[in-house]
């Protein structure tokens, strides 16, 4: 089986990057074949432009997202690394989401966010956030996350089971971010574990 990582983060030594390489151990632990795409190292564009908008429904036909496209084609299992950026994504995740699972390869519709023209296939977001998970799940931003990335737009996608993972106190102590480091090969390994659903 082949898991597709998608990091976003423009130091190669922050944390984000050492839970994908993490991640991505656990996968290889398992036997299986593990992919990177460093947005910021591949210098991928994340402009939605004109462009775009003239591609719509064979965006594929742009260079750049086909080439994407054919990465996700190939994926058994699909994990994206990206650190909590103003309780959302930061901008190239967002715009590699927005011109890569494009309407008319990803989805076709909009009625049934289990309705994907993507085959089905594990997903997990791992995402470092400085907060504490009580304080996310107090003010219910954990919630309005899952709301909004699980239910709403990964569903589009195909991605399922998935399952987002915060990773909460990744600016703590260095025990604390081992724990998480140890939590991100974990579920690396377990990739296509049964019940690994969120």
């Amino acid at each position: 089986m082949h898991v597709l990582t998608v990091l976003d983060h423009p130091d190669p030594a922050s944390f984000s990057a050492a839970v994908a390489r993490r991640f991505m151990d656990g996968v290889e632990t398992a036997g299986h074949s593990a992919e990177l795409i460093d947005l910021h190292a591949e210098a991928f564009d994340p402009r939605w432009t004109m462009a775009d908008v003239e591609a719509d429904g064979n965006a594929s036909a742009l260079a750049d997202v086909g080439r994407e496209q054919a990465r996700i084609s190939r994926s058994d299992a699909i994990c994206l690394v990206f650190p909590l950026f103003w309780w959302g994504m930061p901008a190239m995740t967002k715009g590699w989401v927005d011109r890569v699972w494009s309407w008319g390869w990803a989805y076709d519709q909009l009625d049934d966010p289990e309705l994907s023209l993507q085959r089905s296939r594990p997903g997990i977001l791992l995402v470092p956030a400085g907060a504490r998970s009580d304080e996310m799940e107090e003010k219910g931003y954990l919630a309005a996350l899952g709301t909004a990335w699980i239910q709403g737009t990964f569903g589009y996608f195909g991605l399922s089971p998935r399952r987002l993972k915060l990773l909460c106190g990744s600016e703590g102590s260095p025990e604390r971010r081992a724990q998480l480091l140890e939590q991100s090969f974990q579920a690396g390994r377990e990739v296509f574990s049964a019940g690994n659903g969120g």
